[in-house]
């Protein structure tokens, strides 16, 4: 059966997305349109290019996550340095390698710009600083930047999607008026884009199956402990992050959401144990498991 599919961010975590994917193609269903948030939109990007969950696996599961970190070179030469240029570059890793890695897997099946994708099929979120808007790529593209989405990479709408605020540097896209918009990860406005499909009125054409990715569900909901201005800042981060969609969802069907709980796993973890990833795997694929046996489709 064809289905629409949205995954929510969530960095290295996302792990857990392979045995959910891998539980979705054995109950039957296939994925149609795809969107995502941050690692999100790397794997609808890879889902919406005819990559398929055991390829998918593989490919995730034999990069290296720590050749990512690509700090500048004078931070390498002097360590300490990192937090002057943190300063004025926003962030402490440039992210290049991650957009030559996204460009490489999407190359090996024709996917270039979004042009080679058949329109609508894929849907990225990012966030722009700049304009303070929540942006859909490549629908605002045009209206936004007057650029042409058949012209525009997918690879780097990826990486803008995942560039997490003060980790990675942030992207930057000339506006209507010249002026550059700063582009950060689509999860400081909307980490699970659910809403993405009903925009055009289509949402009914199939069913809409979201993947989530949570804290454990003991803790889901639970204040936070908020003591000195660091916690403050954590905190306002992860409510912007959060409180638009948990609002949406508090108006949808929560019956089409798989949510996965993936503990206390750092997000932006590169150095992710073997282990980890593993269980991160098998939780995602019992989740899904669990919830596909009832789905009412």
């Amino acid at each position: 059966m064809k289905i629409d599919g949205v995954f929510s961010g969530g960095g290295v975590k996302a792990f857990a997305f392979l045995g959910a994917l891998e539980s979705i193609e054995e109950n039957g269903l296939e994925f149609e349109r795809v969107a995502g948030t941050s690692a999100g939109a790397m794997v609808a990007s890879f889902l919406a290019a005819g990559y398929k969950h055991v390829e998918i696996s593989e490919m995730l599961q034999e990069m290296e996550l720590k050749s990512f970190l690509d700090p500048p070179r004078l931070s390498r030469i002097i360590p300490a340095s990192k937090w002057l240029l943190l300063y004025f570059q926003l962030g402490l890793y440039k992210g290049d390698k991650l957009e030559k890695w996204l460009k490489e897997q999407l190359a090996a099946k024709n996917i270039h710009t979004f042009y080679d994708l058949k329109p609508g099929y894929l849907k990225v979120i990012i966030s722009d600083l700049s304009l303070g808007k929540l942006v859909v790529l490549p629908d605002d593209l045009e209206r936004l930047y007057d650029i042409d989405p058949n012209e525009f990479s997918v690879a780097a709408a990826v990486r803008m999607s995942a560039g997490f605020p003060y980790f990675f540097m942030p992207k930057k896209l000339a506006g209507r008026t010249g002026q550059k918009s700063i582009i950060v990860d689509g999860g400081l406005l909307s980490n699970f884009p659910l809403w993405v499909f009903s925009q055009d009125g289509s949402r009914n054409r199939r069913p809409v199956l979201g993947v989530r990715l949570t804290k454990s569900m003991e803790k889901f909901g639970k204040p936070r402990d908020i003591n000195n201005a660091f916690d403050m800042f954590h905190a306002l981060f992860l409510t912007m992050k959060e409180a638009h969609d948990a609002r949406y969802i508090s108006k949808s069907q929560k019956s089409n959401i798989i949510f996965i709980p993936v503990g206390d796993v750092d997000a932006t973890d590169f150095h992710l144990s073997e282990g980890t990833k593993q269980a991160l795997i098998q939780t995602g694929r019992d989740y899904a498991n669990t919830f596909l046996q009832y789905w009412p489709k």
